[in-house]
């Protein structure tokens, strides 16, 4: 795509107020028809600047997830703190399709350097890909993390969704396919067992200010079609995250597929499997979770070190 316009917001906008706004445009498009161009994105980024995160946030993130304290934010707590620029970009009136319901697929993420809590930091966000899928529509959300002021790329992450049963026009239905396969996964030993609480969606949403009622609670889930409220796919990963520990690098990459909800209250178990290069160091850390019950796999990935 062409480089995306610039639009500057004034500071982080409220998550809340865009979900209250996504739930008004999808009850005027019902009404009144999508208004919009339904083959194009909008072809503008969203940015703020001289975002710094919040102390007694970070350690209730920390403490939530399972990161060790520290005064280098978390890789998931950057994902957290630049997702309501990405949010807006899709709350968009011009943007094609519908934010709620869009369900995550993956997520790749780059850090590229530690970012100190006291720094301050310019997010910039744009949607791109929009391809066909055999279940909808999908497309890439990119968020980047610079030093304020026009600095070094310190972190970027690329949030890929699906909007399922929403087939635009122009657009091919037999596109795309999830690159997980659900027959495919023979559960190892696990090296953890998560227990998830009901109360795990609202946790997460007070740390990362990600109300989607479908983790909310069961009554809020069933009005948005789900069978019950599930665990976001972003505290799953960044707990995951947390248990591959201090053997990563600062500089990595991250990446996660997600295969199957999970619905809460639940049981989790994780398998990490570290592989050390020819010398010794560390080199990448695989990991992968599963109902321990069902034994369907609910995510996996790998955390990599950078070249």
């Amino acid at each position: 795509m062409n480089t995306p316009q610039p639009v500057v917001l004034g500071e982080l906008p409220s998550l809340s107020r865009l979900y209250v706004n996504a739930a008004t445009t999808a009850a005027r498009r019902r009404v009144l028809g999508t208004a919009t161009d339904g083959t194009r994105l909008p072809a503008v980024s969203h940015e703020v600047h001289g975002v710094r995160a919040d102390v007694e946030n970070l350690t209730a993130y920390q403490h939530l997830v399972g990161e060790t304290a520290s005064d280098t934010l978390p890789a998931g707590y950057v994902h957290a703190l630049a997702f309501p620029v990405a949010m807006s970009v899709m709350n968009r009136d011009d943007f094609p399709l519908p934010l709620l319901g869009m369900i995550h697929l993956r997520n790749h993420v780059e850090q590229r350097a530690a970012i100190h809590f006291s720094e301050a930091v310019d997010i910039r966000s744009w949607a791109e890909n929009m391809t066909g899928h055999r279940a909808g529509t999908q497309l890439d959300v990119v968020a980047e993390v610079r030093l304020h002021g026009g600095g070094d790329l310190l972190w970027r992450g690329v949030s890929t969704y699906l909007a399922k049963g929403v087939f635009l026009p122009g657009i091919d239905k037999s596109g795309v396919h999830s690159a997980s396969t659900p027959g495919d996964f023979s559960a190892p030993d696990p090296t953890a067992l998560w227990q998830l609480g009901l109360e795990t969606g609202r946790s997460y949403a007070a740390v990362s200010g990600d109300f989607n009622p479908i983790h909310l609670s069961v009554l809020s889930a069933k009005a948005l079609g789900m069978r019950g409220s599930i665990a976001h796919g972003m505290y799953l990963a960044s707990r995951a995250l947390a248990d591959v520990g201090a053997v990563k690098s600062e500089a990595f990459t991250w990446d996660v597929a997600f295969e199957a909800p999970v619905f809460l209250p639940a049981k989790v178990a994780l398998d990490i499997a570290t592989v050390q290069s020819a010398t010794g160091t560390w080199e990448r850390s695989d990991y992968v979770a599963w109902n321990p019950r069902s034994g369907r796999r609910h995510f996996f990935g790998a955390v990599s070190a950078l070249p």
